[in-house]
């Protein structure tokens, strides 16, 4: 597979801090909370530090999963589910004034529930503190248990987020313990179950072929999934499945219209596009209604 080590002009973050972001930081600290952000290796984090914002990683560090494309730390013990966790990112998320936030979590099948009842508990805690804030939910599959899934989606949440992550033939080799099919019934159970919004993403560059991801696309939205969100793989290290092309901007352009075209309510889809990306902007697009402080 062909080596890319030039990373290109549109993919290219400026660093460095600003005294928002720094405040950011040192609020997480302060109060142990976790980020997919910095956990994930995001290449936004630096502007969503900036910008105020941050999408918070609950139970623990430690996945136990080891999927070939993710920076998030595996094969230690998970740790202890953090019971005052859920309060501690309520505080934060008032702190720092927030009227929508993203919770997501490492895949914890250790736990008989896969850690729903801490989302649930989480959401909640979020509520009390933060009543008018929107809470958007990207969940690992819960090894498609349907009570694990609507407990999630009974606890008041804005938008329900799976990322289906890529297409099907690459998912046994990217994706540990995880199945294509499996994370489409996931998806599709939630979007039958209410009216919640359904949100997923893919990754574009790990080699996957143009009918392949048009197919990945008609199979997410088949599901019932509203939003979509696409960017561009990049490898955290080079113990990571390797690159197999950068996508341009253009071609992102091309999936974005495909997409609105069949018919989802609103699609991110740019190179440096993420799974919480504008989240906010594509609730509301979907129908989320923000509450008046």
């Amino acid at each position: 597979m062909k080596k890319h080590t030039r990373l290109p002009e549109y993919l290219r973050v400026r660093l460095g801090g600003t005294a928002s972001g720094e405040k950011v930081r040192e609020l997480l600290t302060d109060l142990k909370l976790n980020t997919v952000c910095n956990g994930a290796k995001c290449p936004n984090r630096v502007n969503c530090f900036r910008a105020h914002t941050a999408t918070f990683m609950i139970l623990g560090r430690n996945c136990t999963r080891r999927c070939r494309f993710c920076a998030v730390g595996n094969g230690l013990p998970p740790e202890p589910v953090d019971c005052m966790e859920p309060e501690r990112i309520a505080e934060a998320i008032e702190r720092l004034n927030l009227d929508y936030a993203v919770i997501t979590s490492v895949t914890r099948d250790d736990l008989p529930d896969g850690g729903a009842n801490h989302f649930v508990r989480t959401v909640k805690a979020i509520h009390t503190k933060n009543p008018h804030t929107g809470v958007e939910v990207l969940t690992p599959d819960f090894n498609g248990n349907c009570e694990c899934i609507s407990s999630v989606l009974d606890a008041g949440i804005a938008v329900f987020n799976h990322n289906l992550e890529t297409v099907s033939r690459l998912t046994p080799q990217i994706r540990n313990r995880a199945e294509y099919h499996k994370s489409l019934k996931v998806l599709e159970f939630a979007a039958n179950y209410s009216n919640i919004p359904v949100k997923s993403g893919i990754m574009l560059g790990l080699g996957e072929y143009h009918d392949e991801i048009e197919s990945a696309i008609r199979d997410l939205f088949n599901a019932g999934v509203k939003l979509l969100t696409l960017g561009q793989y990049l490898p955290p290290s080079q113990a990571h499945w390797p690159l197999a092309r950068y996508v341009t901007p253009e071609e992102f352009d091309l999936w974005r219209d495909f997409a609105l075209k069949l018919g989802f309510s609103a699609v991110a889809s740019s190179p440096l596009v993420r799974s919480s990306f504008q989240a906010k902007e594509l609730a509301l697009a979907a129908g989320w209604k923000q509450s008046i402080l």
